[in-house]
C-alpha cells in the first residue's frame, strides 16, 4: 500500500527549500510516494521545485482560509502549477468554531469556494478535529451540519481526531462516503505524563504503536473511495528524530505489522 506524509509532522524540516528538499528526499528513502504540504509557507514555485527534485508529488495542502475565501482563483492557479487538485483546509479558527452563527456563515463560504473549486476540476478537503463534534443550539453536531449544508466540502478523515472525539469507528466513515479521497492515519494512544506519573492521557503515535486497528480502518476508507493516505504525527517534531518517529508509520504500513498486529495492505 502507498502512503505519503502530511509535512506538518516535520514542518521543522522545511523551513528552507535546502532543508524542504534534504527531507522529502530522505522520506521517498523511507519509503513514502507522496506528500501533503502544510506546516511551512505555502510558495507554489517552491513546492514545485522541490517536488520535480525529489520525485515526491504533492497531492494536498493546507492553505490559509482567507486565500480560500477570498483569493480562490489564484489558489487554484498556484495549485495547478505544481499539479495538485486537491486543496484543504487545517481548520476553523476556535473563534468561528465556537460563535454559532459564525460557523454557519464561514461552513456557507466554505462550500461557495468549495463549489468553484469543483466546477474547475478541483476539490476542497476540510481536515476536521475532534472540535466538530461540538454542538450547535438545537444538538446538531459542527461535523453534521457541514456534511448536510455544504455538499461541495470534502472531509480529510483523521482517525486519531475521530477517535478522540468519540466517533464510532469504522462505521462513522459511511458519512463520509465519496467525500474522503484524503485521509490522515494517525494513532491513538494512552500515555503518561511526564512529570506526573499518575496522569494519563491521549496522545499522539506512528502508526502501528497505539490503539486503533488500521487493517480493519483502512479497508473501511478504501471500500468508501479513499485514494491518498497521509501518515500525520502532530507532535513528531518534538522528538529528537522526527525522521524517526514518521519512519516508524511507513514502516508498519508497508513491511508488517509492530507488536504482532497485522500489516496494512
Amino acid at each position: 500500500m502507498k502512503a505519503g506524509l502530511n509535512l506538518f509532522s516535520v514542518r521543522g524540516m522545511i523551513r528552507t527549500e535546502e532543508d524542504f528538499l534534504s527531507t522529502a528526499i530522505k522520506l521517498r528513502e523511507a519509503g513514502y510516494s507522496y506528500l501533503q504540504y502544510s506546516g511551512a509557507a505555502f510558495d507554489a514555485e517552491r513546492i514545485k521545485r522541490v517536488s520535480e527534485r525529489s520525485g515526491l508529488p504533492v497531492l494536498l495542502t493546507h492553505v490559509p482560509m482567507e486565500r480560500i475565501l477570498a483569493d480562490t482563483e489564484k489558489l487554484m492557479e498556484e495549485h495547478a502549477l505544481f499539479g495538485c487538485k486537491n486543496i484543504g483546509l487545517g481548520m476553523m479558527p476556535l473563534k468561528i468554531l465556537t460563535d454559532e452563527n459564525a460557523c454557519k456563515e464561514t461552513i456557507g463560504a466554505l462550500e461557495r469556494a468549495a463549489e468553484k473549486m469543483e466546477e474547475n476540476g478541483f476539490k476542497f478537503f476540510y481536515h476536521h478535529h475532534h472540535f466538530e463534534f461540538s454542538k450547535f443550539s438545537d444538538g446538531e453536531t459542527v461535523f453534521g451540519y457541514m456534511l448536510k449544508q455544504a455538499k461541495h466540502i470534502n472531509f480529510t478523515a483523521d482517525t486519531y481526531w475521530l477517535q478522540y472525539g468519540g466517533a464510532a469507528l469504522p462505521s462513522f466513515f459511511d458519512r463520509l462516503a465519496g467525500r474522503m479521497d484524503c485521509v490522515h492515519l494517525k494513532d491513538y494512544r494512552i500515555g503518561r505524563d511526564k512529570e506526573d506519573a499518575l496522569k494519563l492521557r491521549p496522545e499522539f503515535a506512528p502508526v502501528g504503536d497505539g490503539l486503533l486497528d488500521f487493517k480493519t480502518l483502512v479497508e473501511k476508507m478504501k471500500a468508501l473511495g479513499a485514494k491518498y493516505y497521509f501518515v500525520e504525527q502532530d507532535d513528531a517534531e518534538t522528538y529528537p528524530d522526527p525522521l524517526a518517529q514518521v519512519g516508524r508509520s511507513i514502516g508498519y504500513i508497508g513491511r508488517g505489522g509492530l507488536r504482532g498486529k497485522k500489516a496494512i495492505s
